[in-house]
């Protein structure tokens, strides 16, 4: 588990194992992308300013997990059976909080932990049905007792702004998908159709990307 102790093995999820999917959704595979473009951005900004900020320290583990940040991903996505919009407004809220504290780094660290409880917390917002924080905390490797500290922290880091407009969230797909295409690995995905494509005024954000 990605416990504060630094253990970082994630212990199996209780119940069946859920059907294996066709094709993890193509936002997941961007995101982990740009995630890990800015993780290795912000280990290098670190070791320039010798610290990670104090604002995100409560979601700091002693020791990086050794599950990658795709893998992280693919998992939360696997069990927890959230809607892939709630991925792309995970993101928006940790880009969010990079604006807001630009001295405090996402990094190695903390990285797992804040996309764990931004998705968490994201999936409230959007699915109509969503499992507990005791469940995410099982599928994220943390205790529930973390996961509920961390939760409550990101809601005060945030002011509670939570909610994510129509306008915004197009906006972060049309960023996510140039980020891509900047990187020249848009060849890589199976689907080549820009992410925007699938959205329409009448998209419910529930409902995008599945």
């Amino acid at each position: 588990m990605l416990t504060a102790a630094g253990d970082d093995e994630l212990d199996p999820v209780v119940g069946p194992e859920p059907p294996t999917e066709a094709a993890t959704p193509r936002v997941l595979t961007i995101i982990s992308h740009v995630m890990e473009k800015l993780v290795a951005r912000n280990e290098w900004l670190a070791k320039q300013t010798k610290g990670f900020g104090k604002s995100l320290e409560a979601f700091h583990g002693v020791r990086a997990p050794s599950i990658t940040i795709a893998k992280y991903l693919e998992r939360i996505y696997k069990y927890t059976k959230c809607s892939p919009s709630c991925f792309v407004v995970g993101y928006v809220y940790i880009d969010r909080l990079a604006h807001k504290y630009p001295g405090s780094l996402v990094v190695s660290l903390n990285v797992h932990r804040l996309l764990v409880t931004c998705v968490m917390i994201a999936s409230k917002i959007l699915d109509d049905v969503h499992y507990n924080n005791e469940f995410y905390a099982r599928v994220g490797g943390v205790t529930n007792a973390d996961l509920n500290k961390m939760e409550l922290e990101l809601l005060f880091l945030l002011d509670f702004r939570v909610t994510v407009s129509f306008r915004v969230f197009e906006s972060y797909c049309f960023h996510l998908e140039k980020e891509m295409l900047l990187n020249s690995d848009a060849s890589s995905l199976k689907d080549s159709r820009p992410m925007q494509d699938s959205l329409s005024p009448t998209s419910s954000l529930s409902t995008l990307y599945v």
